[in-house]
């Protein structure tokens, strides 16, 4: 089994939410796909990124369809259709993963019915999801907590 991630990274950048992740999938066995994210300022005239990495899963994921037989595509972004139909003529099936239980759904039509099966990710919460985070008792001081009492 193989896993691959893909993301576009912001250059020159001292600090990047995305990075503490995608180290830690390299470090845990996932292939990286990166590429520079790019710039550009919006109409009200804000600093933005963008980083498409459509073409490149495209790519990869038809590659794929030579040696491989079942591919999860954890992405609802209707543009993989052709992608995906175009692996179906090859014989993978594809699984997606995403959500319609989201306002507005993460998920288009066009891919959840082009898809073989749908996993819906609401549904993946308990198996993968964090618990809630316990609350610390507001009568114990901090250096009660620090000693364990």
């Amino acid at each position: 089994m193989r896993a691959t991630y893909y993301t576009a990274l912001v250059e020159d950048q001292d600090f990047s939410p995305i990075r503490p992740l995608v180290d830690w999938l390299d470090y845990n066995g996932y292939s990286l796909v990166t590429k520079p994210a790019k710039e550009y300022t919006d109409a009200t005239g804000r600093r933005r990124f963008k980083g498409d990495m459509d073409v490149e899963l495209a790519v990869d994921l038809v590659q794929a369809a030579s040696y491989v037989d079942h591919a999860f595509l954890f992405s609802g972004d209707g543009d993989f259709v052709a992608a995906i139909e175009a692996v179906q003529r090859k014989g993978m099936r594809v699984s997606v993963v995403s959500t319609i239980k989201s306002n507005p759904p993460m998920a288009s039509d066009d891919i959840r019915r082009a898809a073989d099966n749908f996993i819906d990710l609401t549904e993946l919460a308990t198996l993968i999801g964090r618990p809630p985070r316990e609350r610390t008792d507001p009568k114990l001081d901090y250096a009660d907590q620090d000693e364990g009492r």
